[in-house]
C-alpha cells in the first residue's frame, strides 16, 4: 500500500492537529469520568508500538495507560484466564490501551501450542461474555487489529534486527511469525469471527504503510471517542484502510492471506 502522505511536513500537520483533537477528547472523558479500554492487536511488526506512541504523545501521563503484560507466571497460570487483566481495566477519566491482551490466547498461544485446543476453545467462548461485562458495566471497550502483507512483514523484522536501537524489539518469535503465517492468518479468522459482536466489534486497519495507518486510526478515534461537536471537524478515516470486520473481509482481500 502506498502511503497517503509522501509529504512529510503534510503528515506531521495532520499528526499535529489529531493529537491535539485527542488531548481535547481526553479532557472531556476525564471531566465526565469515562472509561476508556483500547485492546490493540495485530500481526508482528505491524506496527502498534509506533501507533501508541503517536496516539498518546500529549495525552495526560497520569489518566492514560499502556498495558503490555509479560508472559503469566506459575501462579497466574493457575488463575481464571481473564483474572490479570481485570486488575488494569480503566478507572473513571482513564484511556488504558493493552498492547496485545486476552487475545494471546486466540493468536500466539494456539499457533505456538503455548495453551490447549480445549482452553483455546473455551477462550473464544468466553472472550464475548467478559466483554459484555466490561461494556454493560459502562466501559467503553474498542477492538483494533492491524493487519499487514508477509512481505511487509518480513521487511519490517529484517530491519529490526539490523537497528541496533531496536534490538530490544527482537524476539525468537519474529521467526515464529513468518515460519507460521498461514497458521497465523487461519487463527486471526476464527479469532476475528467467532469475537466480534455488535457490542464489541472488531475494527481492522490495513497497516501496510505506517504513515497512513496513524493518520487514519487516530481519525477513527476521534470520530468513536469525541463528541459529535469535536469529531466533525475531523475527516472520517478513509475506509480502505479503516473498516468494520465482516466475514467476508476473511476471503475478499481486505485481510492478507
Amino acid at each position: 500500500m502506498a502511503s497517503k502522505f509522501p509529504d512529510h511536513h503534510h503528515y506531521k500537520t495532520l499528526l499535529a492537529e489529531l493529537q491535539l483533537k485527542l488531548v481535547e477528547m481526553q479532557v472531556r472523558a476525564m471531566k465526565d469520568g469515562e472509561r476508556i479500554c483500547i485492546v490493540l492487536e495485530g500481526r508482528d511488526g505491524a506496527g502498534k508500538d509506533g501507533l501508541i506512541k503517536r496516539v498518546t504523545a500529549h495525552l495526560s501521563s497520569r489518566q492514560t495507560r499502556v498495558v503490555a503484560l509479560p508472559k503469566p507466571t506459575a501462579y497466574e497460570e493457575t488463575q481464571w484466564y481473564f483474572q490479570r487483566y481485570v486488575a488494569h481495566l480503566p478507572a473513571a477519566g482513564e484511556i488504558v490501551i493493552f498492547n496485545r491482551s486476552w487475545y494471546n490466547r486466540g493468536g500466539v498461544e494456539r499457533v505456538m501450542k503455548f495453551s490447549t485446543p480445549k482452553e483455546q476453545e473455551q477462550f473464544l467462548h468466553d472472550a464475548p461474555e467478559f466483554e459484555r461485562l466490561l461494556v454493560n458495566s459502562g466501559i467503553k471497550l474498542i477492538k483494533i487489529w492491524l493487519d499487514i502483507d508477509d512481505a511487509v512483514q518480513e521487511a519490517r523484522l529484517g530491519a529490526r534486527r539490523k537497528d541496533p536501537l531496536k534490538q530490544l524489539k527482537v524476539s525468537d518469535m519474529d521467526k515464529a511469525a513468518q515460519a507460521h503465517w498461514k497458521d497465523y492468518s487461519k487463527a486471526r479468522d476464527e479469532m476475528l469471527t467467532r469475537t466480534d459482536t455488535s457490542f464489541a466489534p472488531w475494527i481492522c486497519v490495513r497497516a501496510d504503510d505506517k504513515k497512513t495507518t496513524r493518520i487514519e486510526v487516530m481519525r477513527w478515534l476521534v470520530h468513536d471517542l469525541a463528541s459529535a461537536k469535536l469529531s466533525a471537524k475531523v475527516d472520517a478515516p478513509d475506509p480502505e484502510v479503516v473498516f468494520p470486520f465482516e466475514v467476508s473481509a476473511v476471503t475478499d482481500g481486505r485481510l492478507a492471506k
